[in-house]
């Protein structure tokens, strides 16, 4: 056995893990990041990255085989997806940047090994790869362990129950698809193959898609599901798979493959956290405004303290936390993080919701927006939301097509504090969807010039 010694110990080379080792490392502490898996974490591994590379891959095969029924006057002969060699060229992605991930922790001088991590107390964990086994000491340790999705009990994964890591590897497009959730996950892959020519079954327990978002904003994305043929029912539950159907409280739904997508949880077991004995919230490590558990010394990150399960959370929490530990006075002070949903059309939400007390709000639709009507996409629209009493922005909403290129206007719009006059007052550049947060935002004063 190998024993190791280091200040700043990282168990997990997730955003959050690794942005923690990078930015340490960058400090000078003296640290080291621990991963059984390649750097990267579920995002860049099975999640964030091969989701969306697989999602433009079905957008560009679904463009080519619709193009001669649209008016653009372009004809295309017979296309065809060999989906094999998609995910092959998903794995080249995700490979050149797992050593991108390995590069940047070098650079900044953190060590990286490779195995499985196991608590022995508060300073000291074990790691295993294969027969090579070694202790590590650390003055400091955070977990950035990360989260997995839940599996329901009576749809185990395994052959045709599938989950979204599942989906991210497949050879061959399935013809039927059934799809278990309704929230972001399962709407993304499930439109994907959709347009790659699944069959594609989606069900919900609640009463529609996408709960955690408003009426409004899902609007939009269910017309366009109805649109490609996905069939979506809500307010029904699953029950088994048997005879290549996927059970259901409201009937059987034929299925070659079922994706089982009803949320993730905080990956907390199988590596002996139960040795600190650490205050929990639930099922997540509580944390305080510096990111510090219940022990001292030890710091959690990322999925596993709780919402948003967001992999830019984890890495604003994991270079905060390299900065502590390097003794800088930092502590949690966002105002708002931004949330994607890359569906059809996109979703983006950021700061306050509509409604609160002393707000008000007021939207731009795409529909009147130049941009827009020339990528024949003018579904959806822009909304801010602002404090009546000096007509601060406290949150930025939009749903439309490559509306996620936005989310970083909307979040640093509510970061530096503007108002509505200072969006107004912005020069947007033209012709652009970007000019819908302006036109949102004169509409707010009064004096929209476009509806």
């Amino acid at each position: 056995m190998t024993d190791l010694t280091c200040k700043l110990l990282v168990i997990g080379a997730g955003p959050g893990g690794y942005v923690c080792g990078i930015r340490a490392g960058q400090l000078g502490i003296d640290t080291i990041v621990v991963d059984p898996q390649p750097p990267g974490g579920t995002c860049l591994n099975v999640g964030c990255i091969p989701s969306k590379a697989l999602i433009h891959a079905a957008d560009e095969f679904y463009n080519i085989v619709h193009a001669p029924q649209g008016p653009l006057g372009i004809s295309v002969a017979s296309p065809s997806i060999d989906l094999a060699q998609t995910v092959a060229w998903k794995d080249g992605i995700v490979g050149r940047l797992n050593s991108g991930v390995a590069g940047l922790l070098k650079k900044a001088g953190s060590r990286l090994i490779r195995g499985h991590a196991e608590f022995i107390d508060g300073k000291t964990v074990q790691v295993t790869d294969g027969n090579d086994v070694r202790r590590i000491r650390a003055e400091f340790i955070v977990i950035a362990s990360g989260s997995e999705p839940v599996e329901l009990p009576f749809l185990p994964f395994g052959d045709d129950i599938i989950s979204s890591t599942g989906a991210l590897a497949l050879a061959q497009v399935p013809k039927r698809l059934a799809v278990v959730g309704g929230g972001y996950i399962g709407l993304e892959i499930g439109t994907a193959f959709a347009k790659l020519g699944s069959k594609v079954t989606v069900i919900e327990a609640a009463d529609r898609i996408l709960p955690q978002y408003d009426a409004a904003l899902t609007r939009p994305v269910m017309a366009r599901l109805k649109a490609l043929g996905i069939d979506v029912r809500t307010g029904v539950k699953a029950e088994g798979y048997a005879g290549s159907a996927l059970q259901t409280d409201a009937g059987d739904i034929p299925a070659d493959k079922v994706l089982v997508t009803v949320g993730r949880r905080p990956r907390t077991a199988g590596f002996r956290l139960e040795e600190l004995s650490l205050t929990m919230n639930g099922p997540f490590i509580k944390i305080n405004g510096m990111c510090q558990t219940s022990m001292r010394g030890v710091y959690a990150i990322g999925d596993v303290t709780g919402e948003p399960m967001l992999a830019h959370r984890a890495m604003a929490q994991g270079e905060m936390v390299a900065e502590h530990v390097a003794g800088h006075n930092v502590s949690w002070d966002k105002m708002a993080i931004p949330a994607v949903c890359f569906t059809d059309p996109e979703i983006v939400t950021c700061g306050a919701a509509p409604g609160g007390e002393g707000s008000k709000s007021s939207e731009f639709p795409f529909q009147a927006n130049g941009r827009a009507m020339t990528t024949e996409r003018e579904d959806g629209f822009v909304r801010i939301v602002w404090r009546e009493a000096d007509r601060a922005v406290l949150g930025i909403q939009a749903v439309g097509v490559g509306i996620s290129e936005l989310s970083a206007a909307f979040s640093l719009a509510i970061e530096m504090g503007a108002t509505l006059d200072d969006i107004a007052a912005t020069i947007h550049a033209h012709p652009t969807q970007s000019e819908g947060l302006q036109e949102a935002a004169l509409r707010g004063l009064g004096h929209a010039l476009h509806i």
